[in-house]
């Protein structure tokens, strides 16, 4: 199979500034400890899919202690996060790609994200323009694309459940073929954390400065 790019959009984990919807019940730390178990957990998922060249996009720098422990994991490329919205950022790390056919992004908040699934995404840009892995909220945590197409991210409500529908609208539009998988979780609130805790018990100790409240 030809080789597949994954760019991975990551904040570092700077308490006050990550998670910030989870600070309330974990607290400033311990919501960017969870943030920097993600990370971690994203770039090492990235790496075990081996389907090509995985570059870590950080924000709002690369300084931060955390991206460059990811580089004792293996290949990892880092680039800095250019400004903009959402949209913007993504087409910004695919146009940068180096691999032809094509580039997978995701974040890091959907620790359901597997190797497998990666590899799965990787194989259908062989036959389509685009893949998605739409999340239950109505986003989406993973999106590839096989060129470079600012079109695929305009006039989308970022961080609303419209995203989904909106994406599937401008891909229709540009007459793209995409396949899309069955919907994953992301970790945004408390239920999400929650639920998380269930599928990775270890998560319970990132709480730091805030007794978890069940």
């Amino acid at each position: 199979m030809q080789r597949v790019g994954v760019a991975i959009l990551a904040k570092a984990p700077v308490p006050g500034l990550a998670k910030t919807r989870l600070i309330p019940h974990l607290g400033s730390d311990g919501a960017a400890a969870l943030q920097g178990w993600l990370l971690q957990r994203a770039v090492a998922t990235a790496l075990r899919a081996d389907i090509g060249p995985v570059t870590l996009w950080c924000a709002p720098d690369i300084d931060h202690p955390a991206f460059a422990a990811c580089l004792s994991f293996g290949a990892v490329t880092l680039r800095h996060q250019p400004e903009g919205d959402l949209g913007e950022r993504m087409h910004a790390a695919i146009a940068g790609s180096s691999t032809p056919a094509g580039t997978l992004v995701i974040g890091t908040d959907c620790p359901a994200l597997s190797p497998d699934l990666l590899r799965q995404a990787a194989c259908s840009l062989l036959e389509h323009d685009a893949t998605v892995v739409p999340a239950e909220d109505g986003g989406y945590v993973l999106i590839g694309i096989r060129e470079a197409d600012h079109r695929a991210f305009q006039e989308i409500d970022w961080s609303t459940e419209r995203v989904m529908a909106q994406t599937r609208t401008r891909m229709t539009g540009m007459n793209w073929r995409w396949r899309e998988f069955p919907p994953l979780w992301d970790v945004d609130r408390k239920e999400d954390f929650e639920r998380l805790t269930r599928y990775c018990p270890e998560v319970r100790s990132l709480s730091l400065d805030a007794e978890v409240r069940a």
